[in-house]
């Protein structure tokens, strides 16, 4: 059952305070690190909330989920895949996201990019890399950057924003934490050592969550994904 939006705007101004207090720390501007809604297994009124409440887009972990809840929002607000995406819907995704932040590999360019040329459109885009090197989490592999990068800047119908990375999970919230520490510093490396072989900005980092958002944004987050703090857990029990 969704909060009321009541208890939602309390919510996210209290994530808000968290990004400010960890800008102030790492000497940043919270301007810089727009907070991201991630709606999914929550009903479409969720997005209305989010854009009453003045954010620029949400985040989605299924294709299909978004396109049946899409169409029952009336909010004007952007959509984001934020989850894995499979190549043989990589037609819907360009259809009914605004952004697509799963990109993890060549083919997956090709498939997106055909699609966003028949829709007549540019579809902006994010790699996302396995930066904590965890094989239980999708991404490409640090090491094929490089080409990776290549092929999506001769993308016409594709707008390279950045990268993407989810950090693994530790045994312990301390073990959880390094790992996190770690992985954000690989993201940002790459993102750095990219941008200054090839010229390409790549502004955005998206990486942190609710766990470790604080974490994200002192090792440069431009984009964190939250969801339980925002929205509650998904079994209904207090974030």
């Amino acid at each position: 059952m969704l909060i009321t939006y009541e208890e939602f705007a309390r919510r996210a101004a209290a994530v808000r305070v968290q990004i400010a207090a960890a800008c102030a720390h790492a000497g940043r501007d919270p301007r810089d690190v727009e907070l991201l809604a991630v709606t999914k297994t929550h009903p479409a009124a969720a997005a209305d909330y989010a854009a009453r409440f003045g954010l620029r887009a949400v985040g989605e972990n299924r294709v299909q989920e978004a396109v049946d809840k899409r169409p029952q929002s009336t909010a004007a607000i952007a959509w984001e895949l934020i989850g894995h995406l499979q190549s043989n819907k990589a037609k819907l995704a360009a259809q009914h996201f605004d952004r697509v932040q799963s990109v993890d590999s060549e083919k997956l360019l090709n498939h997106l990019d055909r699609a966003a040329a028949e829709l007549g459109k540019v579809l902006p885009v994010l790699l996302q890399f396995n930066a904590g090197h965890d094989p239980a989490k999708f991404g490409a592999e640090p090491a094929a950057a490089s080409r990776l990068l290549e092929v999506a800047l001769m993308k016409k119908h594709l707008r390279l924003d950045g990268l993407m990375t989810i950090a693994p999970l530790g045994a312990t919230p301390a073990e959880t934490a390094e790992h996190a520490v770690r992985t954000f510093a690989n993201l940002r490396t790459l993102r750095d050592e990219l941008a200054a072989r090839t010229g390409t900005p790549l502004r955005e980092l998206s990486m942190g969550m609710t766990g470790d958002l604080a974490l994200a944004v002192a090792a440069g987050s431009t984009i964190v994904r939250v969801g339980t703090a925002l929205f509650g857990s998904r079994d209904g029990a207090p974030p």
